[in-house]
């Protein structure tokens, strides 16, 4: 085609539909999707008709149960057929969720926003071998050790350990899980940290690392505050029915190293509020009993918080969610922030 002939044309009509399918389906970021769908108007059409959504929740699948609850939510309130045609209230339903999600890609790229532990409380562990002097409640606690108070005393009498134990096991494959609650229901998770406990009080101060970890991000399909008070045996508020994995991360070595091992995820991902950290393995047997533990004294969970943009409601007693992009709320990286544990 000569020089004169293509100036002016649009780039997407001159290579034809099928033919710039193929070359939007070689993105590898929906950020880029997005940016593409801005050039113009019918660039922007034809995102939302030849490519739409399904090309971003391939790409970050760990979205698609949050696409899925909002097209149920949809699906209940959608005009009737005589009030619109059906095609007109599709077209709506993927220019909202284009523009919802436009904004949730945003987000996830590199910010200068600064992370944070975004560790609530704990939800529970699989096993503890003596509670709560052993809790997951002490993986909170930076220091492995803290000092405990006499009554009688002015000041800490001695200090004493402060760490996580699994129940001891006779299989060092036998795998353990901590489960944490965030600091909202929308956050941005970019690295977990863990410190494994070196039993200082034991001969030889052996390290009760795992082999392996591995992390399931997700939802919880109850409403917040309505899991049963951490204790001894909360199992169930640990029960994979009570929560949506929407993503697992690859396996990552753990060093037997009394230090905090920062475990990054290949790329940013959307939580929606649950972490669960998957132990895989014992490497340290205790003396005393011949078994198999695993300890950790602190646990970290980086990212930032989309709150109160963006938030996550329960609506259905199945566990179905609504997503909810809210640009009017104000950004939580202010005053309501002081809170938040700034991460080290």
């Amino acid at each position: 085609m000569a020089e004169d002939d293509c100036r002016g044309s649009d780039f997407l009509e001159w290579i034809g539909p099928d033919v710039s399918a193929c070359i939007f389906r070689r993105l590898d970021d929906p950020a880029d999707l997005v940016r593409s769908a801005a050039v113009s108007r019918s660039w922007l059409q034809f995102v939302l008709e030849k490519v739409g959504m399904s090309m971003c929740l391939q790409i970050r699948p760990e979205d698609a149960n949050l696409a899925k609850a909002e097209e149920e939510e949809v699906s209940r309130s959608r005009p009737t057929a005589h009030a619109e045609s059906s095609h007109g209230v599709e077209l709506k339903i993927r220019e909202r969720d284009y523009r919802t999600y436009s904004y949730v890609d945003g987000a996830l790229v590199p910010t200068t926003m600064p992370s944070v532990d975004c560790i609530l409380n704990c939800v529970g562990a699989s096993s503890t071998d003596h509670f709560p002097e052993e809790s997951i409640d002490n993986t909170l606690v930076p220091q492995d050790r803290h000092p405990w108070f006499d009554v009688w005393q002015d000041g800490p009498d001695v200090f004493v350990p402060s760490y996580w134990s699994s129940g001891g096991q006779d299989d060092p494959d036998a795998p353990e899980s901590l489960t944490y609650r965030l600091i909202s229901d929308m956050c941005i998770i970019d690295e977990i940290r863990l410190r494994p406990f070196e039993a200082y009080i034991q001969p030889g101060n052996p390290i009760y690392s795992s082999k392996s970890v591995r992390f399931r991000l997700g939802r919880s399909k109850l409403p917040r505050g309505s899991e049963p008070f951490l204790n001894d045996e909360n199992l169930m508020a640990l029960a994979d029915e009570n929560y949506v994995w929407t993503y697992t991360s690859p396996e990552f070595p753990m060093l037997q190293e009394n230090v905090l091992q920062p475990f990054k995820l290949p790329r940013p991902v959307l939580c929606g509020g649950v972490v669960k950290v998957e132990l895989l393995g014992a490497v340290q047997k205790q003396a005393a009993d011949d078994r198999y533990y695993i300890c950790i004294c602190y646990a970290q969970v980086i990212g930032r918080s989309l709150w109160p943009i963006f938030m996550l409601d329960i609506c259905d007693p199945v566990g179905y969610s609504v997503f909810k992009y809210l640009p009017g709320a104000k950004d939580l990286y202010g005053e309501d922030a002081k809170c938040h544990r700034i991460a080290g």
